[in-house]
């Protein structure tokens, strides 16, 4: 294993989605930047780095043994050892870790393009580490809370949290809405085909709905996303939040 020196991150924290931990040229002013003093660097097979940069899933303990107290920190005059943190690449991808002292990556970042060229020239003559991983520990289940990656490809970083929030409002609406409201927001959506809906049953509207919405984004989707959580404190806060945010990084 080799290491890095004054590395730069941009901590997401509890992110079991890659997609949620954002690229460089989507860090904000308004985002928290440090750089740790230290960071060493884990080449690991495909497989290991999809699950790492894509759950909370628990890691190998052979590999956090390897990255014990590998990585500093420093406060001050003081240089600290991290206990599980380390730098994930596959040769192609890299990924910044922090476990936090747990055994699950709780805080991922991405590196700055520099050095994730130097991480990626790196891992040419590193050798791959390969750790046994468990049946339960290869998959994962995608949902309306935690979408699938191609439900996010080719957005960015405000597309995609207010398609979060929408699909958030969508949970909420199958969960508690009655048929006509059901009906309703797709006759919102889908104005021209009125008269098809007023035969659909819940289940029908809802499945109509969500798989005309799930795809893409669009200035349709905005409009229908700041429609649907009107009146509803918590969604637009969120929604508020990210309009700020936006106006902010401008």
């Amino acid at each position: 294993m080799e290491n890095i020196k004054d590395v730069w991150v941009n901590w997401f924290e509890g992110e079991e989605n890659g997609y949620n931990v954002c690229e460089f040229f989507e860090w904000r002013k308004s985002d928290r930047i440090e750089m740790l003093d230290k960071v060493v660097v884990l080449k690991v097979e495909p497989s290991l780095f999809s699950i790492i940069e894509n759950s909370l899933q628990p890691l190998p303990q052979a590999l956090l043994a390897d990255v014990y107290e590998q990585s500093y920190m420093r406060k001050n005059t003081q240089r600290l050892p991290l206990e599980y943190c380390f730098i994930a690449t596959d040769g192609e991808r890299t990924l910044t870790v922090d476990t936090l002292g747990y055994v699950t990556p709780i805080r991922k970042s991405r590196l700055v393009p520099k050095q994730e060229e130097q991480v990626i020239e790196m891992a040419g003559h590193l050798e791959t580490r390969k750790y046994n991983l468990s049946d339960e520990k290869k998959s994962r289940e995608y949902h309306m809370l935690s979408p699938h990656p191609s439900l996010m490809y080719g957005l960015n970083r405000k597309e995609r949290q207010l398609k979060q929030i929408l699909f958030m409002a969508l949970d909420q609406l199958h969960t508690e809405a009655s048929l006509a409201e059901v009906r309703y927001w797709l006759t919102e959506w889908a104005p021209h085909h009125y008269e098809k809906i007023q035969a659909m049953t819940f289940e029908q509207a809802w499945n109509v709905l969500y798989d005309s919405i799930a795809t893409g984004w669009s200035e349709k989707h905005e409009e229908f996303c700041e429609a649907i959580i009107k009146g509803q404190p918590f969604f637009e806060k969120l929604w508020e939040l990210q309009q700020d945010e936006s106006v902010k990084n401008k």
